[in-house]
């Protein structure tokens, strides 16, 4: 199921995943009850962002700053899509 994401989309960690540094393998991974993903460097900067409080657009304001470059919604968009899809991520009323 595709969810229609906007300007306004806010997002934040589902109650059952956990975003975090993992020192083993050297980069940010996803733990949940049965496992654990791993992320590269963009992913995990894109989902370090989702704490409920930014929304779509200054997710990527942020970044675009953060990186010196623009034209990287699309990218964003589609990995936030994603992580609803598998659940990592909710969208916030």
């Amino acid at each position: 199921m595709t969810m229609a994401l906007d300007a306004q989309s806010r997002f934040a960690f589902s109650p059952l995943h956990r975003l975090q540094w993992e020192e083993a393998q050297g980069k940010y991974v996803i733990l949940y009850p049965e496992g654990m993903v791993e992320l590269n460097v963009p992913a995990a900067e894109i989902l370090r962002l989702c704490d409920g409080s930014r929304t779509l657009d200054t997710i990527v304001e942020e970044l675009e700053q953060k990186f010196e470059t623009g034209g990287i919604r699309d990218d964003v968009v589609g990995l936030l899509q994603s992580a609803l899809e598998n659940g990592w991520i909710r969208a916030l009323p």
